[in-house]
């Protein structure tokens, strides 16, 4: 039976990197609080938030039982799941599995995509250098996905905190002018992912905390465009 001391306290908006850890949360079955930092008012700057994320981004984590606050988003699943034995391997090839695609997101897939987001879709000017640059490097990161879930259910075989990174980004293949028709695989394992019940859940808490009809309201604000 799970005890309210295994309770945390979430700060976050449901970004995609808010999404994260927000998917292992639910995933894990344990009481949370949410606290929404809504980022298109500037509430990640406040000194309440800066104290937990130095960083002025979100998301970040207090687990007062263990007296720990984490920030960044991967660290935080990786705290998560090292702490509640959930989502990563105990053996060290397993785990080292996991890891490795999980820093693959972190370093790669996140701010690739995030990059080829905004200069298709938001950049106030023309910039082809950057939109081709980009786009040719997220076509190969979904390359290099298609391949590895060639014959895996999930991208270190079990469902683990790698798909939990991966798959917020994935979600968002329209804005970064990716047809998933072309990577069937990765189309695949979206579907089975986005099917489960945690990240339905954690899909829907996030749609309560900020409407879709905001979202590019605020990505438009968050890049320093006028609002349309």
């Amino acid at each position: 039976m799970t005890h309210e001391s295994n309770a945390v306290d979430y700060y976050y908006w449901p970004t995609a990197n808010g999404q994260k850890v927000a998917i292992f949360l639910e995933e894990s079955g344990r009481p949370y609080t949410v606290h929404p930092v809504d980022i298109s008012k500037g509430e990640q700057f406040s000194a309440e938030f800066v104290r937990i994320s130095p960083n002025q981004r979100i998301p970040a984590l207090v687990d007062s039982e263990a007296g720990v606050s984490v920030f960044e988003s991967s660290a935080i699943l990786l705290y998560l799941a090292q702490r509640r034995r959930q989502f990563l391997p105990l053996d060290a090839k397993g785990a080292a599995d996991v890891l490795q695609w999980l820093f693959w997101q972190a370093a790669n897939l996140g701010p690739i995509l995030a990059q080829t987001i905004f200069f298709l879709n938001y950049a106030a000017d023309d910039s082809p250098l950057a939109v081709t640059r980009f786009k040719k490097e997220t076509e190969r990161l979904y390359r290099v996905l298609e391949q590895q879930f060639s014959g895996r259910p999930f991208v270190a075989g079990e469902y683990s905190i790698a798909d939990m990174a991966i798959y917020p980004w994935v979600v968002m293949h329209g804005k970064q002018g990716i047809s998933l028709h072309e990577y069937p695989h990765v189309a695949a394992w979206m579907k089975k992912v986005g099917e489960r019940p945690a990240v339905v859940r954690a899909y829907a808490k996030g749609e309560a905390i900020r409407p879709a009809s905001r979202v590019d309201a605020e990505r438009r604000i968050l890049n320093g465009l006028p609002p349309i």
